[in-house]
């Protein structure tokens, strides 16, 4: 997509919605929490305009190894652990994991201007119904 992105009331509100969580909602998810505040929009009109706004960079869409994409509205670094069983996905808490960017930078002779990390596993509620 090219030239600035024209902000309809429709992303605005769903960028607004999806900034507010940090459980990384599908799109029916997000469908469900805008229809509060936009009762008529559609969940096509919600896929669209989530595309749309990934592709400008203002929303991460994830793939979390299950059939539903995830979204994240907070596009900083940061990391997640994902569930390969039900989808389910959670920020790793600032300082948990050490970056190494820098170190990498240094030793490859890439400039590092980011980084994305997941740890994919079993949440605590999938391991308990798998044992």
């Amino acid at each position: 997509m090219s030239g600035k992105l024209r902000m309809t009331r429709q992303r605005q509100v769903i960028l607004e919605e999806l900034r507010q969580v940090t459980s990384h909602p599908t799109a029916s998810e997000i469908h469900t929490m805008v229809r509060k505040r936009l009762p008529r929009i559609s969940l096509g009109t919600v896929y669209r305009n989530l595309d749309i706004l990934s592709e400008q960079g203002l929303v991460r869409k994830m793939a979390t190894g299950t059939a539903a994409r995830r979204y994240d509205g907070d596009i900083g670094n940061h990391y997640h652990l994902c569930c390969v069983r039900c989808g389910l996905v959670e920020d790793i808490p600032p300082g948990m994991v050490s970056v190494a960017g820098e170190h990498i930078g240094n030793q490859s002779g890439f400039e590092v201007v980011g980084h994305r990390l997941k740890f994919l596993g079993l949440c605590p509620r999938c391991r308990e119904e798998r044992s």
